[in-house]
């Protein structure tokens, strides 16, 4: 396995972001580094590898996508295409990385186990700072649309007005919020967040939410050891999501928790996560005239993003274009690619997802079937405890993508990794499983690709008139 310490690093390098804390790694190209380096340790793992190369049905649709979108920025903006598609790249390769890069279960639990001790740091972050007193923060005037972007400069506040004070630098304009480890900043007048990737409070509880399953698959190596994770990671994540009061935040760790309370105890576990789900909501919601404008603001970037797609339905107005045309980004991960890329690029992005959230409920309905009946218990419940984990984090992630612009998110499209890398394991226990884009499928997608953009239209003309 010698792709799977430079996929741990990469890992490493997208959550904790250690380029925003240590200034002597800002200059150097991590990223690629550590991708260059797994591309070549991944080629050594396939030297020994006899027989047909298993690849999860997601990878050829996530190329197409790649080269959709290529194709419609080349065209649209030849001069501006180049970063928005690298990023875009990125995340297409760091999905095959995955899928192909951790051939065993072993290695599937090693990059799932990394990833549940960097959800926990970057939650406990985010809970050291809501409890942390407050301080002067210098607003980074090139970031217009976050106020509070910038850097603490060490002086205590109550309010924004005591920054003013013996203003050490004349002419800049000051935050008062509350300052955390490693220079961080709550934003908004107190909502936590981290740093890089995850420096979005929205971000911060989905990221924290859909980590949550893979502590509960803990519990299958000792019922000791799997309520100390479990409990542990429920506590630091739910107090985070409340501290950043991030709505869909919430949302998602209560769809998590009801996937697994109806797995247990069918629709009475629905309810009894609703009921368990309420105080969340209660501690943790932005209200009043907060909560009014928030919901507004997001209806408005959905009207936009519907108008972008009226007037470009084929290509969209471009890869990563939407910020050229309204100041706010699409808080939908349908409708971004929708107006950037058209509805084929919409319709491309719904069928990787589907695909990659269809592959653990079929592992799962592969084993309640007798399909591992030919492998080692250990083996069967590493596969169906992965899979139930990753079923879990998709449903969380359906929900929260209604609401965020993660379509390119490097977080999400580690996910979807890790589902083909569940993929190629559950492959080799059993070389019957399949799982496949039908016709079936593509209707369906299609059909729900086509509802969603109807009922928004309907919402946005029913809020905004």
């Amino acid at each position: 396995m010698f792709a799977l310490p430079f996929i741990i690093a990469l890992i490493l390098l997208v959550y904790a972001h250690p380029q925003d804390f240590f200034e002597s790694l800002r200059s150097l190209p991590l990223l690629y580094a550590f991708f260059g380096l797994a591309l070549v340790g991944l080629a050594l793992d396939l030297v020994g590898v006899t027989g047909r190369l298993r690849s999860p049905p997601q990878l050829p649709w996530a190329c197409l996508l790649l080269v959709w979108s290529g194709a419609g920025a080349l065209l649209r903006l030849p001069g501006e295409a180049h970063p928005h598609l690298t990023q875009l790249a990125i995340c297409v390769a760091l999905c095959a990385l995955l899928a192909h890069g951790l051939p065993s279960l072993q290695a599937l639990r090693y990059a799932t186990g990394t990833i549940l001790v960097l959800v926990l740091f970057v939650c406990a972050v985010g809970v050291h700072q809501g409890l942390a007193p407050t301080g002067c923060v210098v607003v980074d005037d090139a970031i217009p649309v976050d106020t509070s972007a910038g850097g603490p400069d060490g002086r205590p506040c109550v309010t924004a007005q005591d920054c003013y004070l013996d203003d050490p630098m004349p002419g800049a304009d000051y935050a008062c919020e509350r300052v955390g480890l490693f220079g961080t900043t709550t934003v908004g007048q107190g909502r936590v967040r981290y740093l890089g990737v995850l420096q979005d409070p929205n971000e911060l509880a989905l990221a924290g939410a859909i980590g949550l399953p893979l502590a509960f698959a803990s519990r299958r190596r000792g019922r000791a050891w799997g309520v100390v994770v479990g409990g542990t990671a429920l506590a630091v994540v739910l107090i985070c999501a409340v501290l950043t009061r991030s709505r869909t935040g919430q949302l998602v760790s209560l769809t998590v928790l009801a996937v697994y309370f109806a797995r247990r105890f069918g629709v009475r576990g629905l309810v009894l996560a609703g009921a368990l789900g309420l105080p969340l909501f209660l501690l943790g919601g932005r209200g009043g005239m907060e909560a009014t404008r928030s919901t507004i603001e997001r209806t408005e970037c959905w009207a936009e993003a519907l108008a972008m797609w009226r007037d470009h339905p084929v290509l969209g107005v471009g890869l990563g274009q939407f910020g050229q045309y309204h100041y706010l980004t699409a808080h939908n991960s349908y409708l971004l690619p929708l107006a950037e890329l058209g509805l084929p690029g919409l319709l491309l992005f719904s069928v990787i997802f589907y695909l990659s959230s269809k592959i653990p409920l079929m592992a799962l309905r592969h084993a309640a079937g007798g399909g591992f009946a030919h492998v080692t218990l250990d083996d069967e419940r590493a596969a169906t405890s992965a899979a139930m984990a990753l079923a879990a984090a998709f449903a969380g992630l359906a929900v929260g993508l209604l609401f965020l612009s993660f379509t390119y998110h490097y977080v999400l499209w580690i996910y979807m990794g890790l589902s083909g890398a569940l993929y190629v394991n559950v492959r080799r226990l059993d070389d019957s499983f399949r799982v496949a884009l039908g016709w079936s499928d593509l209707l369906l997608v299609a059909s729900a690709d086509v509802a969603l953009i109807a009922l928004l239209r309907l919402y946005t003309h029913h809020v905004l008139g």
